[in-house]
Formats: C-alpha cells, structure tokens, sequence
C-alpha cells in the first residue's frame, strides 16, 4: 500500500511540474545601447527592463548593455536580425539603411524643435512608416524618445556655413549626418561613437556634431574650445524589438512590451528636455565659447547642395512633418 501510494505521490508530482514547466520558464534578452550609465536614456531602459519582467510576471528578464559594449552602433542595428541582441535604442538614421524613407526626419532643419518631433513620432503617417519597416525587416518599433537637438563642437570658431570650409569633422557612419559638412566644404570623417573622445583629443578631426546632453555626457567640453549651435537636426532615439522577439510575443504581451518602452521614452523625453535648457549657460560657465550662427547660410547651401530625394527620401513624407502642428 505504502509503496502505491508513494507512486501516486510521484506521478502527480511530475504532472505539476510538467505542467507548470512553462509557466516557470524564464526567457533572457539583452538590450543594447551606445549611451552612457550617466544618460536618461540608459536610465529609463533599466527601469523599463524591470517593468517588463514584473509586468509579465517574471516570464522576461532583460538585461541591458550600455556604452557599446556589445558593439558600435551599427553592429547593434545589425545585431537585430542576426539574432545577437534582442533589444536596442538607437537612431532612426541606421534603419534608414533598409528603409531609406523612414529617415526622412533627418533631413536637415525638418523639425522645428523637440515637441514637433514627438507629435510626428504619434503620428499616424508614422505609424505607417513604422508598420512598413517591421513588414520589410520584422523589427518592431514600439517608442520614441527625443534626442535633443544637434549642435557642434569645434576647435575653430565659425558662425555661418563657409566658416566650416575645410573642417575635419567627426559625424556618425550614416548618410544622414553628411548634408551638414559637405554643403559647407567641411571634411566629414565616420568614427564610432565610443571613438570620438580620443579623436578630437589628438587631433584626428576639429570638430563633432551632437547634443547638448551628449556633449556634456561623454565629455567632449573637455577636448573643444566652441559650442556652435548649428541646431541642424532634432534627433530621437527608436526602442526596437527584433524580429526572433516580437514574432514571439503573445498580444498582452506586445501591448506591456509597447506600454512600458513608451512610459519609458516619455519620461527620458522629459528628463532630456528640462537639462537641454540649462546646458548652454552651463558650458559658458566651464569656459567655452557658445556661438549663434546664421542658420539661413546652412539651409541654404544644403537645399542647394543636398535634395531629399538624393538622400532616398520622399518629399511627400517631409511635407507631412511640416504639416503636424
């Protein structure tokens, strides 16, 4: 009898665990981004990470991955659909590769500030650039954070477009970044993000472009004598969920995996926006020259220089950003 019973015992012990094996099973994902511990955005991923394996209960642990260590920019990017990450926030400007159209954003002097960025981004001319992008590539979207505002930072001063002539500048490995310098003679040098430190320290290029938050993050004040406000992009930051993921999530999970990478972005957006304001004076204080420039000078010779249309963008797409109020 004893020894029935202990089988019995056994066999419902062993349904309980097969049955509740799923339920127990963790999935691990790592999220990757080139900013620093210092930044907002890294900030807000880990406490979005959190938020979704307590939201799903424990079913998804993310662990995310800062400073390029787990590569440059556009080893992220391609990471997603190689399947070596699963998460990254990171410019559009890299997706623009695949889909030249959704980069349209880029196109210098598009966006009036920051707030006209984040109504493009809840847009439903958007969503369909982004609804085209997962159907082309299956990576999934699912928040925007804006960026700030693009300015550069250079060892020789300049206020207009010819003053650039000539200027080693360091810009992203994207052709997004290139209208600015090449519509003003300036020599535009790709060097990854994590790079850039050490190559305006010794002199490899004069110059960079990003913003104000980014410049006081990874220190370029220290290693440049001006501040020059271009102002030539209003840039942001996409949260994007790869395709072996997304394809994977049930729909109530889709929905946390959306809601929390959005609260997420809202409140990086919030934190980049307020420390943007106050940075200015900021630099001014720690002994570099921030310079106005004429910004008619740059729109003019890019229009002239740099079409949409060469840089693969679609004119009715910057017509409905300049439409969104």
């Amino acid at each position: 009898m004893r020894l029935t019973t202990r089988f019995a015992l056994a066999a419902v012990v062993a349904v309980v665990l097969v049955a509740s094996g799923p339920a127990l099973a963790q999935q691990k994902l790592k999220w990757a981004h080139v900013y620093e511990t210092s930044e907002p955005y890294h900030k807000w991923s880990v406490w979005a990470a959190q938020e979704i394996e307590k939201r799903t209960n424990g079913r998804y642990h993310v662990d995310v991955f800062p400073a390029s260590s787990l590569g440059k920019e556009s080893d992220l990017n391609q990471g997603l659909t190689l399947g070596t990450v699963d998460m990254i926030i990171s410019g559009l400007s890299f997706a623009a590769r695949t889909m030249p159209r959704i980069g349209v954003g880029y196109y210098p002097y598009t966006f009036r500030d920051g707030a006209h960025l984040i109504k493009w981004a809840n847009d439903p001319g958007f969503k369909a650039m982004t609804d085209e992008y997962r159907n082309k590539t299956g990576i999934q979207i699912t928040a925007m954070t804006y960026y700030g505002i693009r300015q550069t930072t250079s060892n020789k001063p300049f206020t207009d477009c010819a003053g650039m002539k000539g200027l080693k500048m360091r810009v992203p490995d994207v052709p997004a970044y290139l209208a600015l310098p090449k519509s003003c003679g300036a020599n535009p040098t790709p060097i990854a993000f994590a790079e850039v430190y050490l190559a305006l320290q010794n002199g490899t290029v004069d110059a960079q472009e990003n913003p104000l938050t980014t410049i006081e993050a990874k220190k370029f004040y220290e290693v440049q004598k001006y501040i020059i406000l271009t102002g030539h992009i209003v840039d942001s930051l996409a949260t994007q969920i790869a395709p072996h993921v997304w394809s994977k999530l049930s729909d109530a999970d889709k929905k946390i995996f959306t809601d929390v990478t959005q609260e997420a972005a809202v409140q990086a957006t919030d934190e980049i926006t307020k420390r943007e304001i106050a940075l200015a004076d900021e630099f001014r204080k720690k002994g570099l020259t921030v310079t106005p420039v004429d910004k008619k000078s740059f729109q003019d010779a890019i229009m002239k220089t740099v079409s949409l249309e060469s840089m693969g963008y679609n004119k009715a797409d910057w017509e409905k950003i300049q439409a969104v109020k």
